[in-house]
């Protein structure tokens, strides 16, 4: 798949999670910013990460790349798992094994993989949660709270 159709279809994704986010309410205030702050981060930087993959190459006038349907298939499937999976393993370690297996899909060495995906849902679980008072699942992780 080319980097372009990549970053269009993130685009198209982020505006759609945008949409949706946009509308979420809690029927009493628990949280400062509410249900929408994370799903509203998360398209931003998925948005943000689109427009780069577009725009890297914009000198670049080759004609695009057959689309890697098995590889973008199975970046959906790893999503729709995350979203499933989220509430069990709680959103450290959900969080962690998505980014180590779509850095996978992108060619990211396993150790490289490992240590950002942790790192990653350390550092968003503590700016969500913590910083941001955006109550997230811990899942077998429970007994750190």
């Amino acid at each position: 798949m080319s980097d372009r159709t990549l970053g269009f279809c993130a685009l198209i994704f982020a505006g759609l999670m945008a949409w949706f986010g946009h509308d979420l309410q809690a029927p009493f205030s628990y949280e400062p910013v509410g249900p929408r702050a994370f799903p509203m981060l998360v398209a931003l930087i998925i948005a943000l990460c689109g427009a780069w993959l577009m725009f890297r190459h914009w000198h670049d006038r080759r004609a695009g790349e057959p689309i890697d349907w098995p590889r973008l298939l199975l970046m959906v499937a790893y999503v729709f798992g995350y979203a499933l999976l989220f509430e069990t393993l709680g959103f450290i370690i959900a969080t962690a094994v998505v980014t180590v297996l779509i850095g996978r899909l992108f060619g990211g060495g396993w150790g490289k993989m490992i240590i950002g995906g942790v790192v990653m849902g350390v550092l968003f679980f503590l700016l969500f949660d913590r910083a941001l008072d955006v109550v997230l699942p811990l899942g077998p992780l429970e007994f750190l709270s």
